[in-house]
């Protein structure tokens, strides 16, 4: 097993506080918003007691198939499948989708041939992959993700005093369907019909007062509110209305298929994700913003967020499998001095979120990590078991 240096992403949604004081790091008042634990090429971790000079990327191309195991390399290639992150926003992200895998791949190809560095601020498609994820929430988690049933969504616009709302009603109540929503989302977006910043304000302002009245929704008009103290004008502002609203408690999970539309509003949580730094943005932020491809891979079939219960392992670990083979998520927590065996098999990225842990593997010694700290284990590591006190997240390839 190998000590992880992770790599840091400060983004200015991101918190002072959270990561910083989780990797035992000063605070330098600059925002911390996401930490890496993977491979991917545009932050891989940091390998050992010289991460500026040895990364996982390297290691594991120096040996692919005792890094990730025959199986991962006849499924995936020479690549780590999944990323590991903890994400700590303190101000909304960007309302975005992830590209599927065919549409990641096309993307790719095209800038590629069209010239465009791969970290050039104004590409979408950093890489071939699609991004599935899932979040563990380790604080309270305020979402958005996934359009509302649009009868729901239309007498939620009815019920404010603005023009545009009373507009994007009409069109759902006319076509209650997934082509409602599709209209409705594209007249919000599209340059030719894209609303005013006068006309967005009209509908901040008409939530304000709706709130001030005794709103039957408070939680959807204060999301409104916030969005637009951040973001004035911006259309994806008003598209919050067409969203459904989450809250997720401390333990719970949340998985995000490839084209769903999503924006995280603020929380503490650890993210797994296909490795791939695919995101094509509609707004809510002052990053590249493409339209025309954000709408071409957009699913606009309503459907509740999709929560992911777990299943327990040994009594000591909460597995959360989601509906794709790039990756699971696993939480074990433990008080006592008795090995508890761990889930999983192949490349797997082990976080320590608090206490202090040993992981053992087969033939090994082990290595101890205390809250903040990760690593990784190869194929060749074999069965892994823990012992200690504390609460260890563990990444692995269903």
């Amino acid at each position: 097993m190998h000590v992880l240096t992770p790599h840091l992403q400060h983004y200015a949604w991101g918190s002072t506080d959270a990561i910083p004081d989780l990797l035992g790091l000063t605070r330098t008042g600059a925002p911390v918003a996401e930490c890496w634990m993977g491979a991917h090429p545009s932050g891989p971790s940091g390998v050992g007691t010289n991460p500026g000079l040895r990364t996982l990327d390297r290691l594991i191309a120096a040996d692919p198939e005792g890094a990730l195991g025959d199986d991962v390399v006849a499924r995936f290639g020479t690549t780590l499948p999944y990323l590991l992150k903890v994400i700590a926003a303190d101000g909304p992200l960007s309302l975005q989708v992830h590209p599927n895998i065919e549409r990641a791949r096309v993307g790719f190809e095209l800038e590629e041939a069209a010239g465009i560095p791969v970290d050039a601020p104004h590409r979408n498609y950093r890489d071939r992959n699609h991004k599935p994820e899932l979040v563990y929430a380790l604080t309270p988690f305020e979402a958005l993700c996934g359009f509302r049933a649009p009868r729901r969504a239309a007498e939620l616009l009815a019920g404010l005093d603005a023009p545009l709302t009373r507009s994007l009603a009409r069109v759902l109540r006319a076509a209650p369907s997934y082509e409602g929503i599709r209209t409705a989302f594209r007249q919000l977006l599209e340059p030719e019909t894209r609303p005013s910043a006068e006309a967005v304000a009209e509908v901040v302002e008409a939530c304000r007062r709706r709130l001030l009245d005794g709103s039957p929704s408070p939680r959807v008009d204060r999301t409104v509110v916030l969005l637009a103290e951040t973001y004035p004008g911006d259309p994806g502002v008003v598209t919050s209305l067409l969203l459904n609203p989450v809250t997720l408690e401390p333990g719970d999970a949340m998985f995000v298929p490839a084209g769903g539309v999503h924006a995280y509003l603020r929380g503490v949580g650890v993210e797994i994700m296909a490795s791939s730094d695919n995101v094509l943005r509609a707004g809510l932020t002052s990053k590249h913003v493409d339209i025309t491809e954000l709408l071409a891979n957009v699913d606009y079939v309503a459907a509740p967020p999709i929560r992911i219960a777990p299943e327990i392992f040994h009594g000591a670990t909460r597995v959360f499998y989601a509906p794709v083979d790039d990756f699971e998520l696993s939480v074990t927590t433990v008080d006592d001095a008795d090995r508890h065996p761990l889930p999983g098999r192949g490349p797997r990225i082990l976080l320590c979120l608090d206490g202090e842990l040993t992981i053992t593997a087969a033939g090994d010694g082990g290595i101890t990590l205390k809250r903040g700290e990760s690593a990784f284990a190869s194929a060749l590591d074999g069965p892994l078991s823990v012992w200690g006190r504390g609460s260890l997240v563990q990444a692995d390839v269903p």
